[in-house]
């Protein structure tokens, strides 16, 4: 179950880098297929992530895995005291279809480098992608150490109902509370990576022309299904007007006036969060877009103005192209609009003022995030990513990603060249001596 060797874990990995190297053509018309998600877009958010993410990972590896040295405690003296990387076991990594290459790999490649033995179930949603990973980690892996098991939500509840050693999740709140409750019967530690309503402040003292230009880059690539992209706008009332039409110009720059016809424009994955989302754009103000086709599961780049803080597309994640814009004049209407929701994902912030934004930052919990930008946070493999309370448990990337499927196990090696008797009964007249003792501390 274990594997301790850490050259045979570290060829693994050589191995898979190569083949994925060699299949970047595939994985990219794979994507296409599932739903037209453009070559650059397959490059910069799939296989880029995850040869990098390997590339980083076989680079350290070695020193990753070395017991680490720890300062002992003087109580312990003499010893010499060490953090052992024991990896969990068996391994199941549930992914997602919105980057189902990437969001399946990624972990994948983390839980192998920590030893264990890996079980991944790619989305259903995304059936070329989730048969090309089988394909490439069928190739290099026997099934008793990696193994990929696809079909759809019997074939997730068939295996949360098996003993686990860790799970690794992605997707939604709801699903992530199956999954945690699944993995609770057994005591299985968990990630869950979840998602959100991530609010995006727009201070009226930036950079409105690159606010727009990122803003409309983080909302819609991938056509707006990531977990991390911008949910609403809370924009300074008297500069709504201007950052709208900044935004539209920007649309039509990136995607053209007929965003159907653009090579660089995804499609909705599924006919059922197709229909969900063009649901979220009856009866809203719609100042930009809302244009939708069934055939191609297509839907514009939309922009809502003053949605209802009760209307549907503001109950929940809205994980698509749609954009709701709402105002504020004063900072408390910020915290009443954000505080209305559970903890999400990200935030971002568009100002020049650093106070404001510190400010900001500092008021409200959430997973990470951004000023003056939007997404890159997720690029720096340095940085945690990862949600808290309903946008996630744990946090994941480079150094992370392998400590996370890794037990941190302590080990103290107690010298015998000194045994203090100060701690074995009887105790009689010794607790003055501890206290001075810990006092002196």
């Amino acid at each position: 179950m274990f594997r301790t060797d850490i050259n045979y874990r570290k060829q693994c990995l050589i191995k898979l880098l190569h083949a994925i190297e060699e299949n970047e053509n595939e994985i990219a018309n794979a994507l296409y297929k599932d739903f037209k998600k453009s070559e650059f877009e397959a490059y910069l958010t799939e296989t880029f992530i995850v040869i990098s993410e390997l590339k980083h990972i076989i680079k350290n590896i070695n020193k990753w895995a070395k017991p680490k040295m720890v300062l002992p405690s003087i109580l312990n003296f003499p010893s010499l005291d060490y953090v052992y990387k024991e990896p969990y076991g068996k391994v199941l990594i549930i992914s997602p279809w919105n980057y189902p290459f990437q969001l399946a790999v990624s972990p994948a490649i983390a839980a192998i480098a920590a030893g264990n033995s890996v079980t991944i179930k790619p989305s259903e949603l995304t059936p070329n992608t989730s048969a090309l990973i089988a394909k490439i980690f069928s190739n290099l892996f026997e099934k008793s150490h990696v193994e990929v098991i696809q079909g759809g939500i019997e074939t997730s509840q068939a295996l949360l109902a098996k003993r686990w050693d860790y799970i690794f999740f992605t997707g939604s709140v709801n699903v992530g509370k199956i999954v945690a409750k699944a993995a609770a019967n057994n005591l299985t530690p968990v990630t869950l990576e979840l998602g959100g309503k991530n609010p995006c402040i727009i201070d009226k003292n930036c950079d409105l022309d690159i606010a727009a230009k990122r803003l409309v880059w983080g909302k819609f690539v991938n056509a707006g299904q990531t977990c991390i992209a911008p949910d609403y706008l809370i924009v300074e009332k008297s500069i709504k007007e201007n950052l709208i039409q900044k935004l539209i110009n920007e649309i039509e720059i990136s995607y053209s006036i007929n965003q159907q016809q653009s090579a660089d424009y995804p499609r909705i994955i599924s006919k059922k969060n197709w229909e969900r989302l063009v649901n979220f754009t009856k009866q809203q103000n719609i100042v930009y877009g809302g244009k939708h086709d069934e055939n191609e599961l297509f839907l514009s780049p939309t922009l809502i103005d003053e949605p209802s803080l009760e209307s549907p597309v503001m109950h929940e994640e809205i994980f698509g192209p749609i954009l709701p814009i709402l105002t504020y004049e004063h900072k408390n209407d910020i915290e009443q609009i954000v505080q209305k929701f559970e903890k999400p994902l990200a935030l971002y912030v568009f100002s020049n003022d650093k106070k404001f934004s510190e400010e900001l930052i500092s008021k409200f919990s959430f997973g990470g995030g951004c000023v003056n930008d939007t997404l890159i946070h997720f690029a720096n493999n340095r940085l945690p990513f990862g949600g808290v309370g309903f946008s996630g448990i744990g946090a994941y990337h480079g150094k992370l990603s392998f400590d996370i499927f890794s037990h941190q196990k302590a080990i103290v090696k107690k010298a015998t060249w000194l045994d203090i008797k100060l701690r074995y009964a009887p105790y009689k007249n010794k607790i003055e001596t501890i206290k001075k003792f810990v006092n002196w501390l």
